[in-house]
């Protein structure tokens, strides 16, 4: 049979399954183009068929693959494996393992469970262990996680102060049964707790305003230590607020190097044991994540992709589970974490919508907190109404018009929108990885005036910059050579100037775009278009009015304040202008 795992090229190569993809993939099956796509999965492919956006036509083309006979075989997936109910026998006592307590735990940090336990076997698949807190009269289920050499840990975002109660429960029966308490205490300076979506904006969990200023470097975390030191350095002095990035690793261009280490142990020339995990990958993974939280940067976690040389991509139903269950378990503790399902999500050849609902399904369940969570699209758009998603993690629609759908889409959706690609400033030979500095600082003032947030990305070609690496920010980290940084941080400053720090879309001129906060502050952007003055129209009361200049980064004071009524005001004739209109009276509608 044929499925989404097939390779175009296999399909092509046989009658029956080519006559269904003439039929029903008729724009890449008869494209002067096919060859390049035979190495291409089908699961991926269908994103190119807008016919195929639709579930029910995905569907059928699947049942009438499935009917086609192949020669090719697969080896099955992985079975999923059950906890060992006899892993520890009836001689050993019910909650014999030692348990380690933190003294104090401070609000919004990781409260720790380590229990010294039992190695024998395969604790990673053989033990099943989770915890029920008891804090502020309510409960809290907590899955625990092995982490090597007997050590199991049990992790909780410390959310509540006061003291917390505890009793595991297990199949290994050491493990079964253990009980202690832990005291949160007051969170310490500059934390704020978790990211919470608040309208269509976002606070912390102490009510701290909250902007995603996002950037991208996918694959920092799997660089030499050296270049990982040289990205925290970067964002140190960047603006940025939130760090899309993988855990697994990325195959791609520019991203030819082999990471020293993997989620799982083992190798791409030796295979990857997928029953085991590896536990120091992952504390180095929680060590960056932790110097992000000190920099105040949200770490957007993607937990599947397609850009995958090592079979990551394609693991099966029941280690795609067993890998979320190990990744929430060990993540969810810490407060600057988001998830994302998938970068592109339609990409991916093995999975459908049905896999991310089931996928989504697991990462609800073991995320006791809630984590903000969602989904990126390649081409097709997600269904960003389920009710699992949080915000709208969205691509750019177009070459050149994406974040002008911002308010749109917000009505759409009903929930915050971040255009997390909208292509990246650089000088690459990819269309998505070649705009100047200014058409980023554009699409990051279309998408803030309509009430949404736009992310950074950079690909500059390194030779152009005189150097011989291979080392593009978009996915390795290291340093930033672009001009938009600096000026998406006026825009932050801009921002936080508006009464609750944000803007939302207000009404509209039919050239202009308008936003702001209704009868307080209103900014119109221009653009790409240069004005040498605009009339604008004023509520009632006294206003104060600003000229913009978004690339030089200048707020220029209108003398005097004005009143109702339609007002000229003068401009300087280049692009790239805005004007803000600001209540000065006290007053709002």
């Amino acid at each position: 049979m044929f499925d989404r795992r097939s390779t175009f090229g296999e399909a092509l190569d046989h009658a029956g399954a080519r006559a269904v993809l003439e039929r029903l993939m008729p724009g890449i099956a008869a494209s002067p183009m096919a060859a390049q796509f035979r190495d291409g999965h089908l699961g991926s492919l269908v994103a190119l068929v807008p016919a195929l956006e639709d579930e029910t036509a995905r569907q059928a083309l699947w049942e009438e693959l499935a009917a086609v006979e192949s020669d090719v075989q697969r080896p099955p997936y992985a079975p999923a494996i059950e906890p060992d109910a006899a892993y520890e026998d009836v001689t050993v006592a019910r909650a014999s393992a030692t348990v380690i307590l933190p003294e104090s735990t401070p609000r919004w940090g990781v409260l720790e469970v380590r229990i010294a336990g039992p190695s024998h076997g395969n604790p990673f698949v053989d033990v099943e262990l989770d915890a029920v807190f008891t804090r502020a009269g309510e409960q809290l289920r907590v899955g625990g996680f092995y982490d090597g050499d007997g050590v199991y840990l049990i992790r909780a975002l410390a959310d509540v102060e006061g003291d917390w109660t505890f009793e595991t429960r297990s199949t290994a029966r050491s493990l079964d049964g253990l009980s202690g308490t832990v005291t949160v205490g007051a969170p310490l300076e500059g934390t704020h707790g978790p990211v919470r979506v608040d309208g269509f904006h976002f606070r912390h969990a102490d009510g701290t305003r909250h902007r995603p200023l996002g950037t991208t470097a996918y694959a920092w975390t799997h660089q030499p230590e050296g270049l990982q030191e040289q990205t925290l350095a970067t964002l140190a002095a960047a603006p940025f607020t939130k760090m899309r990035m993988c855990v697994f690793p990325k195959s791609y261009l520019y991203n030819a190097n082999e990471p020293a280490d993997f989620p799982f142990p083992g190798s791409l020339a030796d295979g990857f044991d997928l029953e085991r995990f590896d536990p120091e990958h992952f504390r180095r993974l929680e060590r960056r994540i932790l110097q992000l939280a000190e920099l105040g940067i949200e770490a957007d976690l993607i937990l599947f992709h397609a850009y995958d040389r090592w079979g990551f991509a394609d693991l099966g139903p029941a280690v795609d589970e067993r890998y979320l269950r190990y990744v929430v378990r060990r993540l969810s503790a810490f407060a600057n974490v988001w998830w994302s399902m998938a970068n592109e999500y339609d990409l991916l050849w093995a999975k459908d919508v049905a896999d991310w609902e089931r996928l989504a399904a697991i990462v609800g369940e073991e995320d006791a907190v809630g984590h903000l969570n969602s989904i990126h699209n390649c081409r097709p758009f997600y269904d960003y109404s389920a009710p699992w998603i949080t915000h709208v993690s969205i691509q750019r629609v177009d070459v050149y018009r994406t974040a002008e759908n911002t308010d749109d889409w917000r009505e759409r959706w009903g929930k915050p929108v971040v255009i997390d690609e909208c292509a990246y400033e650089g000088d690459i030979d990819q269309g998505w990885g070649n705009i100047t500095g200014e058409e980023m600082i554009r699409r990051f003032w279309e998408g803030a005036v309509r009430g949404g947030y736009v992310g950074h990305g950079e690909t500059y070609y390194p030779e152009a910059a005189g150097r011989d690496d291979e080392i593009l920010w978009w996915s390795k980290g290291g340093e930033l050579h672009g001009t938009s940084p600096h000026r998406i941080r006026f825009l932050d400053q801009l921002l936080a100037e508006a009464p609750d720090g944000v803007w939302d879309p207000l009404p509209s001129d039919w050239d202009v775009p308008w936003g702001g906060v209704e009868g307080r502050v209103r900014v119109g952007y221009f653009g790409f278009n240069r004005p040498r003055f605009r009339n604008i129209l004023l509520g009632e009361g006294e206003w104060a009015i600003d000229v913009i200049d978004t690339w030089n980064m200048s707020v220029e004071p209108v003398p005097g304040t004005h009143s109702e009524g339609s007002l000229r005001v003068e401009l300087p004739g280049r692009q790239f202008m805005a004007v803000r209109a600001t209540r000065v009276d006290g007053a709002s509608r």
